[in-house]
């Protein structure tokens, strides 16, 4: 947590913000990356985000984190970009589909 006057604040703003950093945290810690090349190449990934439109570091800062993430993954050979994309397309389904205050869940294909 951070701290902003009395009232603390929490570092990520969202749940799956922490998730995706942890990941490429531990992607890191394994030794699937160095982080000089992830640092230069979320660097890039920002500097052509950021050529449409204002970053304002919350939700746009990790869908490019995610992004740049899906990237090492798939030319690592770590995970398939047609499986992470179905993948994805399935959470969105599963979340537009899920009553308010409802937690998602992926529905089971057998």
């Amino acid at each position: 947590m951070t701290w902003c006057g009395d009232k603390p604040e929490p570092a990520f703003s969202e749940p799956w913000h922490a998730q995706v950093f942890a990941i490429t945290v531990a992607l890191n810690e394994a030794g699937h990356f160095v982080w000089a090349d992830w640092a230069e190449r979320f660097g890039a990934t920002l500097k052509t985000h950021g050529l449409s439109k204002e970053l304002d570091g919350g939700e746009d800062y990790f869908n490019a984190w995610l992004e740049t993430l899906e990237g090492f993954l798939s030319e690592r050979g770590l995970a398939d970009a047609g499986a992470m994309q179905q993948l994805k397309t399935a959470w969105t389904e599963a979340y537009l589909s899920t009553p308010h205050g409802q937690p998602v869940r992926l529905a089971h294909s057998d």
